[in-house]
């Protein structure tokens, strides 16, 4: 248990936003025998065998390994997670300087928790496009050092700030870079590039994000949970990436697809709600020479994303029945907008029985608004059995997030299990089979 937290830790503090998810699982894969694939170039290896991936726009990521090659059937075990988490996203022409601030031009980059983020050590991280004399190159940026801060009013000048945690994301929570305008973005950009030995000529264009630059570290008494940045959803991501590279099933195309874009709607070339995941698996079928509706008939996916535990200070949010504690257990998501169902859940559940890993089971109140997540955006596009599961976690969105420390060591063994298994599936009969 302490090796998986240490490594999701570890992942965390070098994972700012989604591009350094995906280069940082890239990384990890080649080192494990992982082969790049490229959507624009022949996949005829895939026909051999091996352990593959491929990333669509620098920022989503899909892996896979086994699948028998004596054999004109098949089928996948696939996990969905996401890279991306709550921000803000640098503005072009960001440089505002007053006189005796220079401060940046954000908007928020999905639904964070604004008074959060106030007199937090923050930086800029993400992908710079630069042109090199004749052509475009792009690259990842992250500035490593304590760079910025949104600085909060003073009770004396805001007294009204413990009753009204109303902010205006275009004037209150812009952060403060410099005392002068003598250090703007682009020279800092610059410098970075340079640091890295990129060549370029002019700067064309960025997607660059704030990230909290405080370190993921175990609290509580007896360490018993997780305090940390962005543990929605690297605190499934992690586990998940770990399990694929774990598994020995050959039997089974095990699928981990790590997607760009969920915390803003998953509308993008790169998110759940694209072709991304059908174009990987429709190629694996051409390539592995089988028909691609028969596998995904026999198919499941597993959607993994955090769950709310029950608050210690507003126990009353939760449905009455289902309360979700901290360190008890993977988190099965009921509610019309996720994917689970009677089957697709009870089919986790054995899983999870055969292995004695806990799990609960999650209900929205019916008084408040759910919310949605990978699974369903995914079987827009392909449609198979599918559960909705979780970390179960407090302050979901904040700039910091606490998780139960045993968790993340449920949730690989969970997720191990599945890729090891194969789920039959036929007439009102199911079965699950080891690999």
């Amino acid at each position: 248990m302490k090796n998986i937290n240490k490594g999701l830790m570890s992942f965390i503090d070098k994972t700012p936003n989604a591009y350094y998810c995906v280069n940082n699982i890239k990384k990890i894969l080649k080192k494990n025998g992982y082969q790049e694939l490229k959507e624009n170039e022949s996949w005829d290896i895939v026909a051999r065998g091996g352990k593959f991936y491929v990333i669509r726009n620098d920022s989503s990521i899909i892996a896979f390994n086994g699948g028998r090659l004596d054999t004109q059937e098949d089928r996948f075990n696939i996990v969905a997670v996401h890279g991306d988490s709550p921000s803000f996203r640098i503005k072009k022409n960001p440089d505002m300087y007053d006189g005796m601030y220079l401060k940046l031009n954000t908007s928020n980059y999905g639904g964070e928790i604004d008074y959060s983020w106030f007199d937090r050590p923050l930086s800029i991280a993400g992908r710079v496009v630069s042109r090199n004399y004749g052509y475009l190159t792009k690259s990842l940026i992250n500035i490593d050092k304590d760079l910025l801060v949104i600085p909060s009013q003073a009770y004396h000048i805001n007294r009204e700030v413990n009753k009204n945690a109303s902010f205006n994301r275009q004037t209150d929570m812009l952060p403060i870079m410099a005392l002068t305008d003598k250090k703007d973005l682009d020279s800092i950009i610059r410098e970075n590039l340079k640091k890295q030995d990129i060549d370029f000529t002019k700067i064309y264009d960025y997607d660059l994000y704030l990230y909290n630059r405080d370190k993921a570290k175990q609290i509580g008494a007896n360490d018993e949970m997780i305090l940390a940045p962005r543990l929605d959803d690297l605190a499934c991501v992690y586990p998940a990436l770990q399990a694929l590279i774990d598994s020995e099933n050959e039997d089974v195309i095990n699928v981990l697809s790590v997607f760009n874009n969920e915390e803003i709607g998953s509308l993008t070339e790169q998110g759940a709600d694209s072709s991304f995941l059908n174009d990987v698996l429709s190629r694996i079928a051409y390539e592995r020479n089988f028909y691609l509706g028969t596998a995904l008939a026999k198919s499941f996916m597993i959607s993994a994303d955090n769950a709310h535990a029950t608050h210690p200070n507003a126990q009353f949010k939760s449905d009455p029945t289902n309360k979700v504690e901290l360190n008890k257990g993977v988190v099965i998501k009921y509610h019309n907008n996720y994917t689970t169902d009677a089957s697709s859940g009870a089919i986790y559940k054995l899983i999870c029985d055969d292995i004695n890993v806990p799990y609960q089971d999650f209900e929205c109140r019916s008084d408040m608004i759910c919310g949605s997540t990978l699974g369903g955006l995914s079987q827009s596009h392909v449609s198979i059995d599918s559960v909705d599961i979780g970390i179960p976690q407090l302050a979901m969105h904040s700039a910091n997030e606490t998780i139960g420390s045993k968790d993340v060591m449920h949730m690989y063994n969970s997720l191990l299990e599945f890729y090891n298994s194969i789920i039959e599936k036929e007439n009102n009969k199911i079965k699950i089979l080891k690999g």
